[in-house]
Parts: C-alpha cells; sequence; structure tokens
C-alpha cells in the first residue's frame, strides 16, 4: 500500500480577522513527498474550506502524486473540529473521506477514510501553525490496510 515518508502542508489561508469563526473561508497548498507503488511522487495539491459553524470547518481537496508511476489523484472530503479552549493554543480532531483514482489498468481506485488530531497554535493576531497526525484506513480490493503519519501547516489570515 501507500507509504508516505513525509508529507508537508503549507497552507495559506485566506479568511477573514476571526480565523476560526463561521462564515470564514480558506484556500491553501499543498506541497510534499510520498512513495508508492514502487515509486516516488512530488504532491501537489489545493483546497478550498468554510467554516460552517465556530470552529467547525469543511471542504474539498485535490492532490495529484506526480513524477511516479501509476498516476495518482486523490479528491477529499474533510470535516475538522478546532476545539476553543485557549486563546493561543488550539487542539483539533477531523475526519475525512477520500477517493484514490489510479491511472493504470494494473491496480484499481480505492477509497480512504481517516481521522486527524493536532493543535494549532496561533502565532499572532492573523497567523497559526498546526502540528499533528493522520491516520488512514484503505479500503482497496486486495484488502484493508492503514497509516499514519504527521502533518504540519501553516496559516496566515487576511
Amino acid at each position: 500500500m501507500k507509504k508516505i515518508f513525509i508529507i508537508t502542508l503549507l497552507t495559506t489561508a485566506l479568511t477573514s480577522a476571526a480565523m476560526f469563526e463561521q462564515g470564514s473561508k480558506n484556500i491553501g497548498v499543498t506541497i510534499g513527498a510520498g512513495s508508492s507503488y514502487g515509486s516516488n511522487y512530488t504532491i501537489l495539491g489545493i483546497n478550498a474550506s468554510y467554516f460552517i459553524a465556530d470552529n467547525l470547518l469543511s471542504g474539498l481537496e485535490y492532490r495529484g502524486w506526480y513524477g511516479g508511476d501509476p498516476m495518482i489523484n486523490e479528491l477529499s472530503i474533510p470535516i475538522t473540529y478546532i476545539v476553543p479552549i485557549h486563546e493561543k493554543f488550539r487542539p483539533y480532531i477531523g475526519g475525512f473521506y477520500r477517493r484514490t483514482f489510479i491511472n493504470s489498468s494494473d491496480y484499481d481506485s480505492y477509497n480512504v477514510y481517516g481521522a486527524r488530531a493536532g493543535v494549532s497554535v496561533i502565532t499572532s493576531g492573523n497567523s497559526y501553525a498546526s502540528f499533528g497526525w493522520i491516520q488512514e484506513y484503505y479500503d482497496t480490493s486486495v484488502g484493508d490496510s492503514s497509516n499514519g503519519y504527521p502533518e504540519i501547516a501553516v496559516g496566515l489570515s487576511f
């Protein structure tokens, strides 16, 4: 299955002054590296999300795995709750569904279900850094498996 050596999310958020309030919007980019199907990949993506309620974020994400064979494309629907227990430190927990499309007759596309947890640190009035863990569960034609890896995100509010 897929083994991700390192993935770093660099997110630039376009949000209102109150970063985690209902109605705030985010757009971001993903830059990372991974290994799967015996190939090394560069991972590039884009995401857009919206706070459907205070501290509750949902959105749509696309990631493409480039430079290896077969070509991999992923489309995700995440939901994340940011726990408002402290002004500077905000734990978060969430889940997601992802459809992974494999561009090859040798491999089948598959579904991924996952969870994420971590903490966001408000670094100033308009920026934050997040550190967490993602755990994925694969539903494939060859059986079920799982994989976990760290996530790092930085955000700026405008």
